[in-house]
C-alpha cells in the first residue's frame, strides 16, 4: 500500500513592475481570500513565516496574499536570480512541514487594518468605492504581486494604501492615477482625486 504523505509543494517565480520586489507563487493556498503586508521585523509577530524571511537580511518588506508571498529585497542586493533558489526552497520546506502562515488570533489583536470590505456604517459612496476596489481593482494589482486598500474617503478625495510589490512600485503612481483614479471618476461622480497614504 502507498502511504501518501504531505503534498509536494512547488514554488515559482513571477517578475513584477517593481524591480525591488519579486512574488513567489505556491500551488497551496496560504492566506486565501486575505492579504497582510509587513514592512519590517518588528510588525512581523502576527506571522511566523514572515518572521522567518526576515532572518536573510536582503528582505526588506513581506506580504502575503492568498497563494502567494511577495518580498522586497534591500537596494544594495545585486540581483534577484541569486537569492531566488535559496528563498524557493525555503518557501517550499517551510509549506511541505505544514507550518503556520498567518496566526489569525494575533491579527486580530493588530491595530485593526483597513479593509476593502463592505461594513453595515460605510455610507453610500464609501459601499461603491469598496466594492469596486473589490471587484476591478484587486484582481489586476495581485496579479502584480500586491494589494491597494481603501483608507478613507472624504470631501471626494479617496485615500489608500499600496501594499506588497505596488508599495514604492515607480509604475504604480500611474496606475494610481491614470487607472485606479480614472474608473473610480467615471463610475462614481463624487470621486475627485484619488490618493496614495503611507502606512
Amino acid at each position: 500500500m502507498i502511504k501518501t504523505g504531505s503534498p509536494v509543494i512547488s514554488i515559482y517565480t513571477e517578475m513584477t513592475p517593481n524591480p525591488e520586489t519579486m512574488k513567489f507563487v505556491a500551488n497551496k493556498l496560504l492566506y486565501p481570500g486575505k492579504s497582510i503586508d509587513f514592512q519590517d521585523e518588528l510588525t512581523a509577530a502576527p506571522s511566523p513565516l514572515a518572521q522567518e524571511l526576515f532572518t536573510f537580511p536582503f528582505i526588506k518588506s513581506v506580504f502575503i496574499a492568498s497563494n502567494f508571498v511577495t518580498l522586497t529585497k534591500t537596494i544594495d542586493t545585486d540581483d534577484w536570480q541569486d537569492v531566488i533558489p535559496t528563498i524557493k526552497l525555503f518557501l517550499k520546506e517551510y509549506l511541505e512541514e505544514g507550518k503556520m502562515v498567518v496566526n489569525e488570533e494575533a491579527v486580530a489583536n493588530m491595530k485593526s487594518e483597513s479593509s476593502n470590505e463592505v461594513s453595515a456604517d460605510d455610507d453610500d459612496v464609501v459601499k461603491r468605492i469598496k466594492e469596486l476596489l473589490e471587484n476591478y481593482v484587486k484582481p489586476a494589482v495581485e496579479m502584480d504581486g500586491g494589494a491597494i486598500q481603501f483608507k478613507s474617503y472624504e470631501d471626494g478625495r479617496v485615500n489608500l494604501m499600496l501594499q506588497g510589490s505596488c508599495s514604492g512600485c515607480p509604475s504604480s503612481m500611474i496606475t494610481l492615477k491614470a487607472g485606479i483614479e480614472g474608473m473610480m471618476k467615471r463610475m462614481i461622480p463624487e470621486v475627485k482625486e484619488v490618493v496614495a497614504e503611507a502606512e
